[in-house]
């Protein structure tokens, strides 16, 4: 199995556990809890900041900075936007499910003492629609630019089934902003139909790095460096969750030239 293939393993509540360690590189770890009704979670995050994401169900999140009770309620990542909270260094939090739950943990560096700790409604995401015929997709952003935070990035995409997403192919592998900043990436995908699949092609110029994985749902991709994108199989809508952070907490990106003229849609 590919090294950049995280598949779930359930132990203790925990599905998803991916650190900087385990992962090779320096800044992303990500974690997804599956919680039973009245269950509860205890994190420190230590110099880390944390973005506590409800996948589906609901959660109590509850720590010095406040108790934010019910956050969530969706059925399904399909069923509505995401509630989220965020939490910065030096913080203890405990995690409880106000029944059945799914939650992941979106950690990054914050050696700076990280932002604001706040709940992150998800009445508050404005959905955007990118790409165009197969290509489209729907963005909601949780803890991206317009929101504050040290490191970390953290934005969902529904993805119909047939279509593409992450697409043209794109990397984010070089400190050299404005044009393209380096940050490692995360995907976490979730498919509408459980027993589904889908595609996810990870390269670089020279294909010292070419993978193609197939995955499913729950699993997760660990993006390095080097162009990316994702294909959903008819019939199979597919949401994944990233997680990004790196060295300057800004999103630019480069396209594979080879396939950025599918940006007009008249070709």
């Amino acid at each position: 199995m590919s090294d950049l293939l995280v598949r779930p393993s359930a132990s203790g509540g925990r599905l998803l556990d991916v650190t900087p360690d385990s992962a090779g590189w320096r800044y992303v770890g990500f974690e997804v809890l599956a919680l039973a009704a009245g269950a509860r979670a205890e994190r420190d995050t230590g110099e880390r900041e944390l973005c506590v994401v409800v996948v589906s169900g609901a959660a109590h999140v509850r720590s010095a900075h406040g108790e934010w009770n019910d956050l969530g309620g969706r059925t399904d990542p399909w069923a509505g936007p995401p509630d989220a909270a965020y939490l910065p260094p030096g913080t203890t939090v405990t995690i409880e499910a106000a029944g059945d739950a799914e939650v992941a943990l979106c950690w990054a560096p914050a050696p700076n003492g990280g932002a604001t700790p706040r709940v992150l409604p998800g009445s508050d995401i404005e959905l955007e629609t990118r790409g165009h015929g197969s290509l489209e997709r729907t963005i909601l952003p949780i803890l991206m630019a317009d929101q504050e935070a040290e490191s970390l990035l953290v934005v969902e995409v529904r993805t119909p089934g047939g279509h593409w997403s992450s697409y043209p192919p794109h990397k984010h592998d070089r400190d050299d902003p404005p044009r393209e900043t380096l940050l490692e990436e995360t995907y976490y995908h979730r498919l509408a139909r459980p027993d589904g699949f889908a595609f996810l092609r990870v390269y670089t110029e020279d294909r010292s790095l070419d993978e193609t994985l197939t995955f499913g749902d729950r699993d997760c991709v660990l993006v390095p460096r080097g162009y990316h994108t994702v294909s959903a199989p008819p019939g199979y809508d597919l949401y994944y969750l990233n997680v990004m952070a790196g060295p300057i907490r800004q999103w630019a990106v480069a396209n594979d030239p080879d396939h950025e003229w599918t940006l007009s849609a008249s070709g």
